[in-house]
C-alpha cells in the first residue's frame, strides 16, 4: 500500500463519481452502500499503509510516493507525490475514520432528503480533497486539496440551495475563504521564489541546515501562510463564515468543524514549524490571534440559543486554542488537541443532529428540555463529550487542554490567563447547552412567538429572548426536509446513536496517548515522541519540549480542572437547579447592553456589512459610473472623431491635399512647358545673345571669385 498511497484519496473520489453519475437513478440503497463504503475502504487502506510505514520507517523518516512530474520549467519543479510521516499519519487516521463514522451517521440522518445522492457525492468529494491536502508532499499539492475542500464546503453548506439563507451562507464561506487563500497563494509564490521548489522534503532540510540564511524571509512567508490559515480555520478577523455554515445539514457541520476543513490551517502551521520557529514575531502573531479568537468566540457562545450555533462558536474558540499552542511553540499540543477535539466535537455535533432529528427539526434550546428520558443514548454520549471539552479528567480534552495551558504559562502569564478564562467559559456554555436540552421538563411549544424573526421582549420567555433572531437558525431545513414541528421527542436510530457511542468512547480514551510526565513519568509525552521527527533542528539546535517543574505543573493542572468545574457548577446553578432560570434572566436584564452584544455577536456581521460589504458595493457602483461615463465616453468620443475624420476630414484631405498635389504637378508641368517653349523659338540671334550673355556672366563670376 505504501507504493499506492494515491488509492487513499482515490477511493472516496470513485464514490463521488458513482454517486454523482448514477446515484439518482440507482436509488438510495445504492447510495447508502457506495458513500460509506468508499470512505471505509479509504480508512482501511490508510490503516494498512500506516502499519507498513511503521515497520519500514521506525525512526519516523518521511516516505514520499511520487506518481509523476507535474511541473518542470525555468528551474522550478513540482511533482504529484504523497508523503507519509508521523504528522500526516495522525491527520490521516482522524480524517478517514471520523469521516467514515459521519458517512454512516448520514445514512440515517439524511434518509428522507430528496438530494440524497447529491449529498453523498459532495461528502465523498470533500473527503477525497481533504486527503489530498493531508497527504500532499508539497505546498502546491496542499493548495490543490485546500481549494478542493473550499469548493466542497460551498456545495455542502449551500446544500439547501432553494433557501436563501443556505445559499447566502455557502457564498459567504466561499468568499471569506478566498480572501484568506489570496494570502496563502502569495506565500507559496514567495516559497517558490526563495527555494525554487514547494516540496517539503527539499525546503525543510534547507532551512534546518542554514537557518540564518532564511531567517529574514521566513517571517514574511509565515505571515502570508497564516492569512490562509485564518480563513480556512476561522480565526479573527476571517471567522465570520463558520457560524453561518450551520445552514448545511448537521453531519456536514460535524465533518467541517471536527475532523477536516477547519483543522487544515492548524495542520499547515505545524507542518511549517521549521519556518515559523525562525520568526518569533510570526509565532507571536499566531499566539495572539489564537488567544483572542479563543476568548472572543467563547463569550459569544455564552448567550446563543440555537444548539448548532453554540457548537459553531465553540469550534471557533477551540481552533483558537490550537493556534495558541502552535504560537507558543507547543506544536505537538496543537495536533494533540486537534485529534481529541475531532472526537468530542464530532460527537457533540452529531448529538445535536440526533436531538434535532428527535425533536422534529427544532434547534432552539429554549424549546427543548427533559430529553434525557426520551433520548438516553444521545444524552449519555453528549454528557461525556461535554465533560471532555470542559477539560475534566480523565477524558481526552483534559490532557490536550492541560498541555496547551502549561505551554502558555511558560510563554507568558497573560496568554495563559486568556486560555484559562476561555476554558471556564467553554465549560459553562457547554453545560448550559446540556442542562437546557436534557434536564428539566420538555418545554416544546411553551415559548411563544419564537418562530418569527421579530425582536422579543426580555422576561416573556423562560430566558431573555434573543432579539433579531436569524431565520437561518430556526428555519433551517432538517433531516425530514420540513420546519420545526411540535411532537413527542424520540431516540434516533442505531445508525446514528451507534456512531455517537463510538465517538464518545474515543473521547474517553483518546487522551491517554498524551498523559503528562507528572502522571506518567515520560517527557515528552508518547504523542510528543511520535511527532518529534517532524520538528527538525535549526542548525545545531534541536527542538526542545517545554518542561515546567512538577510543582508548577501540578498547580496548573489543578487550576485547569478547577476552572472547568467552576463553569459546570455555574451552569448547573443557572439552568438546572432553577427550572425558571430566574438568575440568568436577572443578570441579562441588569446588564442588557452586554447581553445584547453577546446575543448579536458583537454586531460584527453588521459592521462587516456596513464597511466591507457596502464599501464593496459603493466601490462597484463608482467603477460602474466611471465605466459608463468616462471609459464609454472616451470610446464614444473616439468613435465620433473617427466618423468625422472618416466622413468629412478624408473628403477635405482628398480635395485639397491629394487632388491639390496632383493638380499642382500638372500646373507646374504646363507652366514649365510654356517657359521652355518661349526659349526655343528658332531665332539664331537670340541663341547667340544667350550664349554671349552666358560667357560674360561666367567671366564676371570668375573675376569676382579670383583672389
Amino acid at each position: 500500500m505504501l507504493d499506492n498511497l494515491w488509492l487513499i484519496p482515490a477511493l472516496p473520489f470513485i464514490g463521488f463519481l458513482l454517486n454523482g453519475l448514477f446515484g439518482s437513478r440507482a436509488g438510495k440503497g445504492f447510495v447508502s452502500i457506495v458513500g460509506p463504503l468508499s470512505s471505509l475502504l479509504s480508512a482501511i487502506a490508510a490503516t494498512v499503509a500506516v502499519f507498513q510505514y511503521h515497520a519500514a520507517y521506525p525512526t519516523g523518516n518521511a516516505y514520499v510516493n511520487t506518481l509523476y512530474n507535474w511541473i518542470s520549467s525555468g528551474g522550478i519543479g513540482a511533482d504529484v507525490a504523497f508523503q507519509l510521516d508521523p504528522l500526516s499519519i495522525v491527520m490521516l487516521m482522524v480524517v478517514t475514520w471520523v469521516g467514515t463514522l459521519i458517512h454512516i451517521y448520514s445514512v440515517g440522518y439524511m434518509s428522507h432528503e430528496p438530494g440524497f445522492a447529491r449529498y453523498f457525492s459532495y461528502l465523498n468529494l470533500f473527503l477525497a480533497e481533504m486527503l489530498v491536502l493531508v497527504l500532499g508532499s508539497s505546498y502546491l499539492l496542499m493548495f490543490v486539496g485546500w481549494e478542493g475542500v473550499g469548493l466542497c464546503s460551498y456545495l455542502l453548506i449551500g446544500f439547501y440551495y432553494d433557501k436563501n439563507f443556505a445559499a447566502d451562507a455557502g457564498k459567504k464561506a466561499f468568499i471569506v475563504n478566498r480572501i484568506g487563500d489570496f494570502g496563502f497563494i502569495l506565500g507559496i509564490f514567495l516559497i517558490f521564489n526563495t527555494f525554487g521548489t514547494s516540496d517539503y522534503s527539499r525546503i525543510f532540510p534547507m532551512v534546518s541546515a542554514h537557518p540564518a540564511q532564511y531567517a529574514g524571509i521566513a517571517g514574511i512567508i509565515c505571515l502570508l501562510l497564516f492569512v490562509g490559515a485564518c480563513g480556512k480555520s476561522a480565526q479573527i478577523p476571517l471567522y465570520v463564515w463558520l457560524p453561518d455554515a450551520m445552514a448545511g445539514p448537521t453531519p456536514v457541520s460535524a465533518l467541517i468543524h471536527a475532523a477536516t476543513m477547519v483543522t487544515a490551517g492548524v495542520y499547515m502551521v505545524v507542518r511549517s514549524n521549521v519556518l515559523f520557529r525562525l520568526s518569533p514575531g510570526a509565532m507571536a502573531v499566531v499566539a495572539i490571534i489564537g488567544a483572542a479568537t479563543a476568548i472572543f468566540a467563547a463569550t459569544i457562545g455564552l448567550a446563543q440559543n440555537d444548539i448548532k450555533k453554540v457548537l459553531a462558536y465553540s469550534t471557533v474558540s477551540q481552533l483558537g486554542y490550537m493556534f495558541l499552542a502552535a504560537g507558543v511553540g507547543a506544536f505537538t499540543a496543537a495536533i494533540f488537541h486537534l485529534m481529541t477535539h475531532a472526537f468530542f466535537k464530532a460527537c457533540l455535533f452529531l448529538g445535536a443532529g440526533s436531538v434535532i432529528h428527535g425533536c422534529g427539526g427544532e434547534q432552539d434550546m429554549r424549546k427543548m428540555g427533559g430529553l434525557w428520558k426520551h433520548m438516553p443514548k444521545t444524552a449519555w454520549t453528549m454528557l461525556i463529550s461535554c465533560l471532555a471539552i470542559s477539560g475534566i479528567p480523565p477524558l481526552a480534552g483534559f490532557f490536550s487542554k492541560d498541555e496547551i495551558l502549561a505551554s502558555a504559562w511558560e510563554y507568558h502569564w497573560l496568554v495563559w490567563l486568556t486560555g484559562a478564562v476561555a476554558a471556564a467559559f467553554t465549560a459553562f456554555y457547554m453545560f448550559r447547552l446540556f442542562f437546557m436540552t436534557f434536564t428539566g421538563e420538555y418545554r416544546g411549544a411553551s415559548v411563544e412567538g419564537i418562530e418569527t424573526s421579530e425582536p422579543q421582549h426580555a422576561g416573556h420567555d423562560l430566558i431573555p429572548a434573543q432579539p433579531h433572531l436569524d431565520q437561518g437558525d430556526l428555519h433551517a431545513p432538517v433531516a425530514h426536509g420540513h420546519h420545526a414541528d411540535v411532537h413527542a421527542p424520540h431516540e434516533s436510530p442505531w445508525s446514528m446513536t451507534g456512531v455517537l457511542i463510538v465517538l464518545a468512547a474515543l473521547a474517553v480514551i483518546g487522551g491517554f496517548v498524551g498523559v503528562p510526565e507528572i502522571l506518567w513519568g515520560s517527557h515528552p509525552t508518547w504523542f510528543g515522541q511520535w511527532l518529534e521527527p517532524v520538528l527538525l533542528p535549526l542548525g545545531t539546535r534541536a527542538f526542545e519540549f517545554g518542561q515546567a517543574s512538577h510543582l508548577t505543573e501540578a498547580i496548573l493542572m489543578l487550576i485547569s480542572i478547577g476552572v472547568g468545574a467552576f463553569g459546570i457548577v455555574l451552569a448547573w446553578r443557572f439552568y438546572h437547579r432553577d427550572p425558571l432560570w430566574a438568575l440568568p434572566r436577572k443578570i441579562a436584564s441588569r446588564y442588557s447592553l452586554a447581553y445584547r452584544l453577546l446575543v448579536n455577536k458583537y454586531y460584527i456581521d453588521e459592521l462587516y456589512n456596513a464597511t466591507a460589504v457596502r464599501g464593496t458595493i459603493v466601490f462597484a457602483r463608482v467603477l460602474s459610473w466611471i465605466d459608463a461615463n468616462i471609459v464609454d465616453g472616451l470610446v464614444n468620443l473616439t468613435r465620433h472623431l473617427t466618423v468625422f475624420l472618416g466622413g468629412h476630414g478624408s473628403n477635405l484631405f482628398d480635395r485639397f491635399v491629394v487632388d491639390g498635389a496632383v493638380n499642382g504637378l500638372a500646373w507646374a508641368a504646363a507652366s514649365g512647358s510654356k517657359m521652355f517653349r518661349r526659349m526655343q523659338n528658332g531665332f539664331v540671334q537670340n541663341y547667340a545673345l544667350v550664349m554671349g550673355g552666358g560667357i560674360v556672366l561666367i567671366a564676371a563670376i570668375y573675376l569676382f571669385l579670383k583672389p
